[in-house]
């Protein structure tokens, strides 16, 4: 905060009304206006003594977590500015003090002061006996126990989290040997005994929550040849115990993933976690489902630890392989089975190396099992109510999960069919099929079908399996497929199908002779009320076209008169995925078809988009323009003459669109006003010249003619994509293109550029987010494509000034776009040279470089200013990594002067933010790595400001009345 700046009281009272503001009734401005407050509060001095007040006080239980954790905070990151060198030790006092007074409760409370305490441990360098004192400030009474035990389980935790404190690498090193490593056997020795002293804490959940949390730091043998191990597995005898003591076995287990490092461990370990499997029955048999989470959990994380060791003795491990098996075999309602699945997984990822082909054989009938075991838990439920048409009987949540779960299960089982082979895994598919139509298929009528469940969950498997499936399978999929378009008249069957042969159309293009089935299933699928069928043969019949172009070239003109017929009763994603397909097959039809297929399928689409722009009287008619410009957007995009016409001849795709361009320019012109119609007619043609590239030469000049005095008028940021496109596939190193059009080409960059700075120039920019992000996107590709042109103009200066002044924004989008630009600018400063240096000689490359270099040092030290600012206080975190990579590179460029600029900068921070103490250790690092003259020396350097910026920021609430001498000035373009 300032110095000056009028300091709101922050007393306990104070504080209290904002806690009651926040969770009362108040409107949102007062919780908005309590929020604030609170922020202040927790970063100001004044928090120290209320937060201790409060604690000390009556306070509601909620009032004091929040007094706990404002304390902790502060002990992170304002022990150092805050609290002199003398008085930490009455901090230290307090905070025992208060651990008394909360040691039988609230547990909340009781953790984050310990979490205090151990905070405040790493960063009193000079106390050194943190353990003996701590459990000498306890009595030896439960409660007692407990605050030791919860400061013993917190310890390691923070201080592997240690980068947040403001010690030196060096420091944290040595604190971490100091409480850690030294006091490793003791902290053992009071487990051990902590253990023993009543049949109460042996298997208290918490002496397990501190061995897992110290097995970081001990080694897992130590442990394991200790009697802390017998004390761990017989927890497993009491239910209130189980889950810790499991947990705390799998983190055992997990450290001894280094398998030949821990042989003998893992003798010890697996004889006992195998005993274990008789727990799997009782567990479920008691209904017991957390105990069975937990049970399952850590069989799952040994085998994956051990999945090597499996690998080469799978005859030795073969009893845990079962174990995870049962584990999965019993799940009746899939509460457990998703534990087990990175252990397939990670099985099968040894299993297929020729090295463990022997293993693999061995463990065939694993997976096959696994197979069965999978079918069956991928079954719908039999809705409890009897409801057919709401299976999960309301439960919304429940069928969501239903969903992505059996999705998971999907990736598994293409696990299997690695190991067992697709056909087998097939086989297993068209025998479930087979038994049901055996059973069920004469039941079956127009209105009902018996246990559907049993016939569909197969096919969903079948449609999982589709990427493992090769086009020469001829084994199964010949018998398979005939039997799909005979599935009864059931929606989920129906759909099911639908989806196993959209998945399969590489094969079926393989296998003509079961196109035509196929495809009538799909078209008529159509007919049918299910929306989500329709949905679904919409995608099956876009997958048909792109897979099967060439199969269905004969019946293009079938295809369209389908196409227009259907395309007006398909939801909007719908039409969108059948029009892709049907443009797919459009656009493998010979060069002298094209236009007029172009025609045949496109002007109907035309006059749709006619007649809805003529209609377009409110938002809604106009959105139906923008989602209709969208299915010419696809012909434009796959309908491409491959390969390209030669040079002078005319592209019969092109000469459709030169057609069609008026109308669409009519539409933009007539919704300029409306972003959406904008936007898709910009897409459109962006495509355009993406796809079609040099060819698209003859309708250039009227499509710039548009774009210019479209942003012009509309000053919406999609005309510059296009700009963008056009700069992209008409630069100066592409083959073929006339030196001429290129130069009109970067005159049009040149135009729009300016344009847009005289924009920037008249509107904040923090009102117009967009316009900014598309601009420096824009100028990235000006940069690479006529770097030649645009760095020597007078235009690359104010536009590097633009870009540091809009690094005032605090959206996550345009600052993105404008810190990749400047990453590129100073890039060409560098000795490495971007791409686009390959066209240049090296006199022309040095001329660039140089001149950028020029520009930097001009302007370096307001781009630092603006760098830091961003990250200290307004940038959002995702900014982070560009703006100290820039950082990197201006060290990197001018390493003493970049030295100097962030120096000055820190010392403009509010006053008291920020030490001058913290300030010279934070330089004399910089330096340190500078004086090296070693690359990776210098790259750490951008660790170093990202720590120092984000202790900052977690410190400081950004000030209101601004950023002082940090504060961005307007961008003012005087260009003509």
């Amino acid at each position: 905060m300032a110095a000056n700046e009028a300091q709101p009281a922050f007393g306990p009272d104070e504080v209290l009304q904002a806690m009651l503001t926040m969770r009362g009734g108040a409107t949102e401005k007062r919780k908005k206006e309590a929020h604030e407050y609170l922020e202040l509060f927790q970063k100001s001095p004044a928090a120290w003594t209320t937060s201790i007040a409060i604690l000390q006080s009556n306070a509601e239980a909620d009032v004091k977590l929040f007094a706990a954790t404002t304390l902790k905070g502060k002990i992170t990151y304002d022990l150092s500015t805050q609290v002199p060198a003398a008085e930490i030790l009455s901090v230290r006092t307090q905070l025992l003090a208060l651990l008394k007074r909360y040691a039988p409760g609230p547990k909340p409370i009781r953790v984050q002061l310990c979490v205090c305490l151990a905070v405040l441990a790493i960063q009193m360098q000079e106390w050194k006996d943190v353990l003996p004192i701590v459990v000498s400030s306890f009595g030896n009474d439960t409660d007692s126990h407990t605050v030791i035990l919860d400061f013993l389980k917190v310890l390691p935790e923070e201080v592997t989290e240690g980068r947040k404190i403001t010690l030196t690498d060096e420091e944290l090193s040595q604190r971490t040997s100091e409480l850690l490593d030294q006091n490793a056997p003791q902290v053992v020795q009071f487990l051990i005994s902590y253990a023993h002293s009543s049949p109460a804490a042996a298997t208290n959940p918490l002496l397990f929550d501190c061995v897992t949390s110290w097995l970081r730091e001990i080694p897992v043998n130590d442990i394991v040849k200790s009697p802390l191990l017998n004390i761990v597995f017989n927890a497993l005898e009491s239910d209130s115990s189980f889950q810790a003591a499991a947990d705390c076995i799998s983190t055992m287990v997990r450290e001894t993933r280094d398998i030949d490092d821990n042989i003998e461990t893992i003798q010890v370990l697996l004889p006992r976690i195998i005993a274990l499997r008789p727990k799997i029955q009782k567990v479920v048999e008691e209904e017991d489902v957390e105990s069975y989470k937990a049970l399952t959990k850590l069989f799952g994380d040994t085998g994956c630890a051990w999945v090597v060791a499996i690998a080469r003795e799978p005859t030795h491990f073969r009893p845990l392989v079962d174990a995870i098996l049962e584990c999965a075999a019993r799940d009746k309602d899939r509460e457990v089975i998703e534990f087990t699945f990175d252990f397939w997984y990670d099985l099968k990822q040894y299993l297929v190396l020729e090295k463990y082909i022997q293993a693999r054989m061995e463990l065939l009938d694993v997976y096959a099992k696994l197979v069965d075991i999978l079918l069956k838990h991928l079954e719908y439920p039999q809705p409890e109510a009897g409801n057919e048409k709401d299976l999960f009987d309301g439960d919304r949540e429940a069928e969501e999960r239903f969903r992505e779960f059996r999705h998971v299960m999907g990736d598994t089982l293409k696990d299997c069919c690695e190991i067992m082979g697709v056909s087998e895994c097939l086989a297993k598919v068209h025998n479930a099929i087979k038994v049901w139509m055996q059973k069920f298929a004469s039941l079956a009528n127009g209105t009902s079908v018996p246990h559907w469940q049993q016939l569909e969950a197969p096919l969903f498997s079948m449609r999982a399996m589709g990427r493992m499936v090769t086009k020469d399978e001829n084994t199964v999929l010949p018998q398979l497929m005939p039997l799909l378009v005979q599935m009864p008249a059931h929606e989920k069957l129906r759909f099911a199908t639908i989806m196993v042969l959209g998945r399969y159309t590489e094969w079926t293009a393989a296998h003509p002779e079961f196109l035509s089935p196929q495809f009538k299933y799909i078209v008529d699928s159509f007919s049918t009320d299910s929306k989500e069928i329709v949905r679904a043969a919409a995608m099956a019949i876009k997958y048909f076209c792109t897979d099967c172009k060439h199969l269905l070239s004969e019946q293009v003109v079938q295809l369209q008169e389908f196409y227009n017929l259907i395309l007006d009763k398909l939801p909007e994603v719908s039409q969108e995925e059948i029009t892709e397909g049907v443009a797919t097959v459009v656009s493998v039809q010979p060069k002298g078809e094209i236009y007029k297929l172009l025609k045949l399928f496109c002007d109907p689409l035309i006059q749709r988009l006619m007649t809805k722009a003529n209609n377009a009287t409110n938002d809604d008619g106009k959105l139906a323009v923008a989602d209709h410009l969208q299915l010419i957007t696809l012909f434009a995009q796959h309908v491409v003459i491959l390969p390209p016409v030669e040079r002078g001849e005319e592209d019969p795709a092109v000469k459709y669109w030169q057609e069609v361009f008026p109308i669409l320019s009519k539409v933009l012109e007539n919704f300029l006003d409306f972003a959406p119609i904008c936007e898709r007619v910009c897409r459109c043609w962006r495509f355009m010249v993406i796809s079609h590239r040099g060819a698209m030469a003859p309708i250039l000049p009227d499509m710039a003619n548009q774009l210019a005095s479209g942003f012009a008028r509309s000053r919406q940021g999609c005309f510059l994509w296009v700009t963008g496109a056009i700069l992209r596939e008409f630069s100066d190193d592409r083959e073929h293109i006339d030196p001429a059009m290129t130069e009109d080409i970067y005159v049009f960059f040149d135009a729009q550029a300016t344009n847009v700075l005289r924009f920037i120039t008249e509107v904040p920019s923090q009102d117009l987010p967009d316009v900014i992000e598309d601009f420096f996107r824009l100028a990235v590709d000006g940069l690479l494509y006529y770097p030649q042109k645009f760095i020597p103009s007078g235009l690359f200066g104010p536009v590097f000034e633009a870009a540091y002044s809009v690094l005032t924004l605090q959206q996550r989008e345009p600052l993105s776009a404008t810190l990749h630009y400047i990453r590129d600018v100073l890039g060409w400063a560098t000795p490495y040279p971007p791409s686009s240096y390959d066209h240049l000689s090296a006199s022309e490359a040095g001329f660039l470089r140089e001149a950028v270099k020029r520009l930097v040092l001009a302007e370096g030290e307001t781009l630092v200013k603006r760098l830091l600012a961003g990250m200290m206080i307004t940038f959002p975190k995702d900014c982070f990594a560009d703006a100290s990579g820039a950082l990197l590179t201006l060290f990197e460029i001018f390493p003493n002067e970049t030295a100097t600029w962030v120096d000055e900068t820190l010392r403009l921070l509010p006053q008291g933010t920020v030490t001058p103490t913290e300030v010279d250790r934070l330089m004399v690092k910089i330096r340190e790595k500078l004086s090296t003259n070693d690359t990776g020396d210098v790259r750490q350097i951008r660790s170093i400001l990202q720590d120092f910026t984000n202790t900052y920021r977690r410190r400081y609430v950004a000030p209101r009345d601004g950023l002082g001498a940090l504060e961005g000035s307007r961008f003012r373009y005087s260009g003509s």
